[in-house]
Parts: structure tokens; C-alpha cells; sequence
């Protein structure tokens, strides 16, 4: 089995270094990721000028582009042959509720829809590398027993860590995304030019963390596993949307 590896923390992350670890005995790796720190970009593509992988001395190939740059180019011609599945991670930071909507670490799962394997992406809630091992020894757990999946084409699992040691993970629960409430504002600053600017702020808390979510699953000390589709459209939507096209043209 043959699977490429994106994040979006970089290319010398520590997550991708410990998630490429984990997985190396298991399957024929491939790293590629961005060379620069890339959070929050999202499903951005590069269009303006061209990208330039660069092998480094470890085998990684780090990419001057967006996470989704790199799993496109991994499918798509860079790699030979294709990979067999597409892993994400190991973010540091958490991708619960509306946060998969910024994520480049998502981005990278959701680019590698194509494969007709599932798609993973892994989080370790916390901005630190302390319990990375606790994630990828998750990471590895669900990696292995991928072949059991039953899922339609183009899902993505995103899974969320709690940040503990191994010991102390309760299991794992499926769960929805839940929701946050509207971001921090964002801090004005000058700079010593007097030229001023704006630094995005922090992610609202969460609004919507019951239990069934993915914020009430960590807090809890339990992994959580959120299957994602791609499909945007908001079916509940057409009936009323049916009656007010209804005379308009």
C-alpha cells in the first residue's frame, strides 16, 4: 500500500515527522507538505506562478505552495506510481466544528477524496507536541484497520486527539461537528512605520458542544472521528427555497 502524507503545519513540523513514523513499517510513505507553515489556507490552489518541489535529506519533498497543492500534485503526476490513500496531519491544534471549514490539514483529507480510499485527518488538540506519540499511536490504530471501512466514495474522516497520554484515552466516539461561536475580534496594530494592519484573533468557543459533538468527545478524553461529505448543498433548504422562487420570474 502506497500513501502520501500532507499537513499543513510545514514540512519540518513535528506532527508530520511523528505521523510519517508511525506509519513507515506499514505501508510505502511519501511525504509531501508545505515548506512553510500553511494553517488555515483551506482548499486553496496556487494559480499565480508555478511550484517547485524539493527533496530534502530526509526524503520529505516540501513544496513552495498550499496543502492542497501538495496532495494535488502527489495524485496528479508528482508521484509514480499514484499513491493508494491520502493521510493528513498530525495537526497540532484542533479541528472541531467550524474549524474544518480553515483548515489546511482537512484540505489536504479532502484532496485526496479521488483514491476511493477513505481520507484521514489527524488533530491533536493542543498548540503543543507533548502527547504527539499519544496521536500517532491513534493514528496507526485506525490506519491499520482501514481495510474493515464501509463508506460511500469521497469520505473524509477527520479525527481529533485529545491531548493525553495514551493511558489515559477513554476509546473513541463517532461524532458531528459541532459549532463555534463568531471569532474574536481581529487586534489592530501599528507598525514601527505607523503603517497599521490587522492580525486575525483567536476561534470563538464552542456555541454548540453537546454531547454527540466533537468538542464534548475530547473534553471528555475520548478520540473523535467525524465523517465529513463534499456534498455543500443544503437539501433541507429546497422546500422553502421552492415556495419563494415560486412567481419570482
Amino acid at each position: 500500500m502506497r500513501i502520501l502524507i500532507a499537513n499543513d503545519d510545514g514540512v519540518y513540523a513535528p506532527g508530520l515527522a511523528a505521523l510519517h513514523d508511525a506509519l513507515a513499517d506499514y505501508a510505502e510513505c511519501t511525504v509531501v507538505a508545505p515548506i512553510q507553515d500553511m494553517s488555515g489556507a483551506s482548499s486553496a490552489l496556487t494559480l499565480d506562478r508555478p511550484l517547485h518541489p524539493v527533496v530534502l535529506p530526509n526524503g520529505f519533498i516540501g513544496l513552495n505552495g498550499s496543502p492542497t497543492d501538495c496532495v494535488h500534485l502527489g495524485l496528479n503526476g508528482l508521484l509514480d506510481p499514484v499513491p493508494d490513500a491520502v493521510v493528513s496531519g498530525i495537526n497540532l491544534g484542533a479541528n472541531l466544528g467550524d474549524d474544518v471549514l480553515y483548515s489546511g490539514t482537512v484540505a489536504a483529507a479532502i484532496e485526496g477524496r479521488f483514491t476511493g480510499r477513505p481520507a484521514f485527518a489527524f488533530s491533536l488538540v493542543s498548540r503543543s507536541p507533548e502527547h504527539l506519540s499519544t496521536a500517532a499511536r491513534i493514528a496507526r490504530t485506525l490506519i491499520e484497520a482501514q481495510d474493515r471501512l464501509d463508506l460511500p466514495e469521497r469520505t473524509v474522516l477527520s479525527v481529533n486527539v485529545p491531548n493525553l497520554p495514551l493511558d489515559h484515552i477513554r476509546g473513541i466516539q463517532l461524532t458531528r461537528l459541532g459549532h463555534r461561536r463568531r471569532a474574536r475580534p481581529p487586534v489592530k496594530q501599528a507598525n514601527p512605520r505607523g503603517k497599521e494592519g490587522y492580525w486575525i484573533s483567536a476561534a470563538g468557543d464552542a456555541e454548540d458542544g453537546g454531547p454527540g459533538t466533537d468538542f464534548h468527545a475530547v473534553m471528555q478524553g475520548y478520540v473523535s472521528i467525524t465523517p465529513l461529505q463534499l456534498d455543500r448543498t443544503f437539501h433541507e433548504a429546497f422546500k422553502g427555497l421552492d415556495r419563494w422562487m415560486e412567481g419570482l420570474l
